[in-house]
């Protein structure tokens, strides 16, 4: 019975080292950057960053924070608040206020920096509702 014991013992130890020693690399594939000749449409590549797993309309929704962000309503609410400069995109609010290298503001949720880069450039081709 000790032996049978012993066995057991040894094996779930050896369970455990086994599993305690495997590894899993979870693989994230980032958003890439925006192909530079690419045009940016804002309902397929920016506004799916702000509804993306709640990532901006947590809060900015309708009848919360404004800007109202989610599908539908982002681009007037954007528009209408002022939060876009195209003689200055970089200056934007939509584009510098979650931007990831912005330590000053809206702490909350920022962009990736790819996600902040489809945000400048649609800026820089015009802002359009596309």
């Amino acid at each position: 019975m000790k032996t049978n014991r012993n066995f057991l013992a040894f094996m779930l130890l050896l369970s455990i080292v086994l599993v305690s020693s495997c590894q899993y690399d979870i693989l994230v594939k980032p958003t890439p950057p925006p192909p530079p000749t690419d045009t940016i449409s804002f309902v397929k590549d920016v506004e799916p960053i702000f509804n993306n797993s709640s990532n901006c309309t947590a809060c900015h929704n309708t009848g919360g924070q404004a800007p109202d962000l989610t599908t539908g309503n982002a681009f007037n609410s954007i528009i209408s608040m002022g939060l876009v400069n195209t003689s200055d995109p970089a200056s934007s609010a939509i584009y510098w206020t979650p931007d990831p290298d912005n330590s000053s503001s809206h702490t909350w949720k920022k962009y990736t920096d790819a996600q902040a880069q489809y945000v400048l450039k649609w800026i820089k081709q015009g802002a359009l509702n596309n």
